[in-house]
């Protein structure tokens, strides 16, 4: 069972830590359990009906009302707002609570619903992106485990496969080719589809490769396909080598135009530091003000 503390319940719930104290001492809506050490902490049950508590109290709901409903009452009123209109923080929300509960049949209707409301680019942007950057702080606090972690990228990992399928394959004789890959030992590619469908969307002919490429592989894969532009993103240390030799020996043997690189390992990179041939991507937006430029030369 997980141990959640007031300040991670903020992080999640978006409630201050001085107003959950409140709402705990006047409505006993939070039960702090302790621990050997009298350590006051908070479990699943307790996350989960806070989450669903601060949707009610969003959307207007009075706290002293939401008080006297007991959990199971709570979580059938957040239910009944699915029929109307949602809001990022409403999205997010539930989306935690499927993961922590590993609930897939609430996972996919929350990512449905997301998709169908906000379109597929948009609930990347702002629903599936900053639900994984939120749960980065149970990662840290190990609240959530390796199965946690694969059960929520799997389904986010379908969905964005779904999308791709959807797309035509460019077989215009002259558009931009690039190929997509993540370096050896990089298992974590979620930036990576997400860029593939945002270059495809964008009339790129894309060649997916995937994760954990050696990089001799990547050099035999750009001498036959023959991209303009090289893909690849940077979240895992690799001892066998450095990201900064992965990228001067990619682009001193790769011919291409340009390489763009992104992701964690390379957030505190400049642009001027880098050869002159690779562009820093750190943000989605990077990437589509990349694409937009490229369109307008």
């Amino acid at each position: 069972m997980a141990h959640y503390s007031i300040k991670e319940l903020e992080h999640l719930s978006g409630i201050k830590a001085h107003t959950l104290r409140i709402w705990e001492q006047r409505y006993q809506l939070l039960q702090p359990k302790r621990t050997d050490t009298n350590i006051r902490y908070y479990d699943d049950a307790d996350l989960k009906n806070l989450l669903n508590v601060t949707l009610l109290y969003q959307e207007g709901y009075k706290i002293s009302k939401i008080a006297q409903l007991p959990p199971e009452q709570i979580a059938k009123e957040v239910l009944t707002l699915t029929d109307a209109e949602l809001g990022q923080e409403h999205f997010i929300n539930q989306l935690i609570v499927a993961m922590v509960e590993l609930d897939e049949v609430l996972f996919e209707r929350i990512l449905n619903r997301a998709i169908l409301q906000l379109g597929f680019s948009t609930s990347v942007r702002q629903v599936m992106y900053p639900f994984l950057h939120k749960i980065g702080l149970l990662w840290q606090t190990a609240n959530i485990t390796p199965a946690h972690e694969h059960f929520m990228s799997q389904l986010i990992r379908q969905k964005m496969l779904v999308a791709i399928d959807g797309l035509p394959i460019q077989q215009v004789p002259h558009a931009p080719k690039v190929i997509l890959a993540l370096p050896e030992g990089e298992l974590h590619e979620l930036a990576l589809l997400f860029a593939h469908y945002l270059l495809r969307s964008a009339g790129y002919a894309t060649l997916y490769l995937g994760q954990h490429l050696p990089l001799p592989d990547l050099l035999k894969a750009t001498e036959q396909f023959k991209p303009d532009y090289i893909f690849s993103v940077f979240t895992t240390v690799n001892p066998r080598i450095s990201v900064s030799e992965f990228i001067e020996e990619l682009v001193e043997k790769a011919s291409v135009r340009q390489v763009l690189v992104s992701g964690a390992l390379v957030q505190y990179y400049n642009q001027t530091s880098l050869p002159e041939k690779v562009k820093l991507i750190k943000t989605i937006e990077d990437l589509e003000i990349w694409l937009q430029e490229k369109q307008a030369a």
